[in-house]
């Protein structure tokens, strides 16, 4: 493999992700004798680019790496995809910097996939179920990031299948949602699936248009567009129980029809449905007035007064990007957000990085992998509730008071000589209560502008001229945006979902979704959810990845049909209510459960809807495969 000559090799090592480096370099040495005590790292929490190793030291590995890659390229060397499983152990150790706990050692060798045989991918290859799979008819609500990845597997089975979308196009999120600024808050080497990797993110958490570039291409490669009908809306979806299928009812362009299927996996996401606050006279505004998911591109916000209502994850990116624009600036803030040190958050990625990520064998997996560990659990103990908690409401633990005390203070020092601003921006709430975002700074660099200022005081209305606070006082405006989030505890909303016996699910939930795994509900069988009640995440792993152990659990649901010749598979009541019980008690003891904290991730009754309160590990064990015993299987009706 020639070396491309616009990439010098030492600014490639320099560039690279060190111990990554060595981990994958074992691939080419054929042994472990170089991941040295002295080289492992020691990751510091706020600054994962410093790998705790001395400078003199690095020199000395990547003068080691050089040699190695060097051989390779010359055709010295060969790669060595097949390795003992006993080097796999200290090769884990080594790049993450901590003797892995054995219970994620399996979760782990499987998430690497250095052999291309993970449990992720169907092995639909017997005649019976071959022939069952092209047999089946699955119907799939929604062609974003989760309804492709179904999409893609069901193709891997053999399994017959339709993709039905709302929009003219795929991408879910990364089409919609097109406010400036508009980026990824999980590395992408970590969000993109596991399975189709690109080792040419222009950036380390790219932006809307290139998300979206990402998966429009993955559905392009896997020709997916002939089986998906665009601006297709499914109205509702109602069980025939002496046929065992499902009948849809769509709106299209050109009426209604209807269309049957063996099962239905829902791929709609939880935050796509725009909410609006209940503001007295918000329509009475006389200026244009959107919110941040549906932006009217066509406002010119230049020397204009803007107002932007919310402080969350959208108002976060696009009030940076917007501010130099404006002629003054209104932020109204309810609560702030807690904001975890990023300075690579618009970071390019290095061409160096780049090359190794396509060039060094292995090298791609195993930072992944690196990503996928940081991103995993190491978290959770700094937010969860300890019962015996004396200390004051701030925090619901010593280590979540720890914790609180240096990114507060980090916050208060991006402010500093602005004790006004200072006390605003600090939330009162216990870190990991809410969203926490990715910050580099540009947010406090923002609200100090001095055409900027923070409204803290409570809105009362809203009127033809702009905003009126609770004090009373006016602030006018000339374009009213709203980043104010979405109506993501009204799962699968504004579908009509019939089940078994006339059940409608939504009555059913009462307000209060609940699924066992998030994907499967009493009285309606041979349905299923992706990113569905209790499946979000706060401060370990990417959506990808539970959406990728969610599909894989489906796809064995599917299965287990196929195997037994049943028409269709209902999860046990007593199985579905003991697992909510537990994911209560769970996120009862999590910082995003405690009672004086109010967030999207509760419903209106305060129940947590949104959130999986255990580790990563638990939820890719438990979606493994189905156990029958869970389940009640029907047999087809007879003629």
């Amino acid at each position: 493999m020639p070396l491309d000559t616009a990439i010098n090799l030492d600014e490639a090592i320099e560039a690279a992700h060190l111990p990554s480096l060595m981990t994958a370099l074992v691939h080419l040495t054929g042994n472990t004798h170089h991941l040295k005590p002295e080289w492992r790292p020691a990751y510091q929490p706020m600054d994962r680019n410093d790998i705790g190793v001395p400078d003199e030291e690095q020199a000395i590995m990547r003068a080691f790496a050089k040699g190695v890659i060097t051989d390779y390229l010359e055709g010295r060397r060969e790669p060595i995809g097949d390795l003992a499983i006993e080097a796999l152990r200290p090769m884990m150790d080594f790049i993450t910097g901590v003797d892995i706990p054995s219970d994620y050692l399996d979760f782990l060798e499987d998430e690497l996939d250095l052999m291309g045989a993970n449990s992720k991918r169907p092995q639909w290859e017997t005649p019976k179920l071959k022939a069952a799979a092209a047999k089946m008819k699955v119907l799939v609500i929604g062609a974003g990031m989760s309804g492709i990845l179904a999409a893609i597997k069901l193709d891997e089975a053999g399994v017959g299948y339709t993709v039905v979308e709302k929009n003219a196009d795929v991408g879910g999120t990364w089409l919609e949602n097109t406010y400036p600024g508009c980026r990824v808050d999980s590395s992408n080497h970590f969000y993109s699936y596991s399975f189709e990797p690109n080792h040419l993110w222009p950036q380390h958490f790219s932006t809307q248009p290139v998300l979206l570039d990402y998966f429009q291409n993955v559905a392009a490669r896997y020709d997916l567009k002939k089986r998906i009908r665009f601006e297709t809306e499914v109205v509702s979806l109602a069980f025939d129980e002496a046929r065992g299928v499902w009948k849809a009812t769509l709106k299209t362009a050109k009426g209604e029809e209807t269309l049957e299927a063996d099962a239905v996996i829902t791929a709609v996401g939880q935050l796509n449905r725009p909410r609006l606050p209940d503001i007295e006279g918000r329509d009475s505004f006389k200026g244009p007035a959107f919110h941040s998911a549906r932006w009217d591109h066509g406002v010119d916000l230049t020397d204009k007064r803007v107002a932007v209502i919310g402080t969350g994850a959208s108002a976060f990116q696009f009030v940076p990007e917007i501010v130099g624009k404006v002629a003054h600036l209104e932020v109204f803030q309810r609560t702030p957000p807690w904001c975890f040190p990023t300075p690579h958050y618009h970071e390019d990625v290095a061409e160096g990085k780049k090359w190794v990520l396509e060039n060094v064998p292995y090298y791609d997996r195993w930072y992944r992998f690196w990503l996928l560990w940081m991103a995993t659990d190491g978290l959770l103990p700094a937010v969860r509730s300890d019962p015996d908690w004396k200390g004051p409401d701030t925090a619901v633990s010593e280590a979540n008071n720890a914790f609180r005390e240096m990114v507060a203070a980090m916050l208060r020092g991006q402010v500093e000589g602005r004790p006004d601003l200072a006390e605003k921006v600090v939330p009162e709430y216990p870190l990991g209560g809410k969203r926490a975002l990715l910050d580099n700074g540009v947010w406090l660099q923002a609200l100090q502008q001095p055409h900027v200022d923070l409204v803290t005081t409570p809105i009362s209305k809203i009127t033809e001229k702009g905003i009126v606070t609770s004090d009373g006082a006016l602030h006018e405006a000339d374009v009213i945006i709203y980043g104010t989030g979405f109506t993501a505890s009204k799962f699968l909303s504004p579908m009509k979902i019939t089940g078994k016996g006339g059940v409608d699910l939504h009555q059913q939930w009462g307000g209060d979704a609940r699924a066992y795994l998030g994907m499967t509900a009493p009285n309606f069988p041979n349905l299923f959810m992706i990113y569905g009640p209790n499946t979000n995440i706060v401060v370990n792993g990417s959506i990808i990845f539970f959406s990728e152990c969610s599909v894989r659990y489906i796809l064995g649901c599917l299965e287990l049909l196929a195997e037994t010749g049943a028409k269709t598979l209902e999860v046990r009541k007593d199985v579905h209510d003991a697992f909510n019980e537990k994911v209560d008690e769970g996120n009862k003891l999590m910082a995003w459960g405690s009672p004086n904290v109010t967030s999207w991730y509760k419903n209106e009754a305060g129940r947590v809807t949104q959130n999986w309160p255990f580790a990563l590990v638990d939820y890719w064990r438990a979606t493994l495969k189905p156990n029958p015993d869970d389940f009640v299987l029907k047999e087809p009706a007879t003629a």
